[in-house]
């Protein structure tokens, strides 16, 4: 079967799961040709797995401290190169289209009428699962940005619906348990600036934060402590830390919950997914929202207690067995198995 595979590059829990995903169809056989837009190239990290692969402009969202900005998000739109991206781009031979949440693909999926899959997150909001109010524009962009003909959503939990467990990276199966260090906390706010994440956290000087996201220069501040990007460096402090005070995406709260860290989320101002995600992390008590940097909540959340880890199955290995056996419409059967196992 030729795949191809478009990947939105303008967050990093794209690529996470989608290099997860992409990694076992090419071990099982399949021929994956791979589309990343959103961001530029020389930006991209950790991306060999892909290979060969394209970048286009695709679209991409702005963000200004901690807001989503759909003025300038508008203003960056492309309409004309995201166009010429669709019409000429070459899919002959193409058997099937998989897209995690990326445009150029979903749109050729459409005009070419070539079956399409939606993997992500994303892609299990069609369902009953929490969602926040919102207005018109913003579930309209969630259903319609990147729609496939088929859905293998993924969340933290499934809500009696036919959606997967998080996909989690190889290595968090693969490495030994770090000792937990229990005054250790992972911090990962990239809509945030740095400045306004310090402030936030020096009061708090009985804990160690590593703080991810917008840091420029590497260094150490007292109790805070400021690192550049580093896949590698990032998962072994997750792994020692007892709790992760992040933005409201779902790839790492995913990380987090397999491992059995306490969470405290921060969602994106006018984001409807984050705000969907925050409110499905307190109705299901897996941990705690903030709507802004507050310190009185951050200084109950450090007072509680790290809950039991999910061991999460491996989704995609489910995923995968569902794709290759070409009868898509019986989604539920393989959700259903990938819940049913615990890793």
């Amino acid at each position: 079967m030729k795949i191809l595979f478009g990947v939105q590059g303008t967050g990093n829990g794209h690529i996470s799961r989608s290099r997860e995903l992409v990694r076992k169809l090419k071990e099982e056989g399949y021929d994956v040709d791979v589309i990343i837009s959103g961001r530029k190239e020389d930006e991209l990290k950790e991306i060999e797995v892909f290979a060969p692969y394209r970048v286009m402009k695709g679209m991409t969202l702005v963000t200004y401290k901690g807001k989503l900005d759909y003025f300038n998000t508008m203003v960056n739109l492309d309409l004309v190169s995201l166009m010429a991206d669709i019409v000429l781009l070459d899919t002959a031979g193409t058997d099937l289209i998989i897209t995690d949440f990326e445009p150029v693909t979903s749109m050729v999926a459409k005009v070419k009428n070539i079956p399409s899959i939606g993997f992500g997150h994303q892609y299990a909001f069609p369902y009953d699962i929490p969602i926040a109010p919102g207005n018109f524009f913003e579930k309209y962009a969630l259903l319609n940005f990147a729609p496939a003909r088929y859905n293998a959503g993924l969340h933290w939990h499934h809500f009696n619906q036919p959606i997967f467990p998080p996909v989690i990276p190889e290595s968090l199966y693969a490495r030994s348990a770090l000792t937990v260090v229990k005054e250790k906390v992972l911090v990962y706010l990239p809509f945030e600036e740095v400045a306004d994440i310090a402030s936030f956290l020096a009061p708090y000087d009985r804990y160690e934060f590593f703080i991810y996201g917008k840091v420029v220069k590497e260094r150490n501040e007292g109790h805070l402590h400021f690192r550049g990007y580093s896949r590698e460096g990032f998962l072994g402090d997750l792994m020692e830390s007892s709790g992760v005070v992040c933005n409201a995406g779902f790839e790492l709260p995913g990380e987090a919950l397999h491992l059995g860290k306490k969470l405290l989320l921060r969602p994106l101002n006018g984001q409807i997914e984050q705000q969907s995600n925050a409110l499905g992390m307190v109705k299901l008590g897996y941990g705690m929202a903030m709507a802004r940097l507050d310190g009185t909540i951050l200084a109950d959340w450090l007072q509680m207690p790290g809950g039991e880890p999910s061991r999460y199955a491996k989704s995609v290995d489910y995923i995968a067995e569902w794709i290759g056996c070409g009868h898509w419409e019986q989604l539920p059967k393989y959700s259903a198995a990938a819940w049913a196992e615990k890793y």
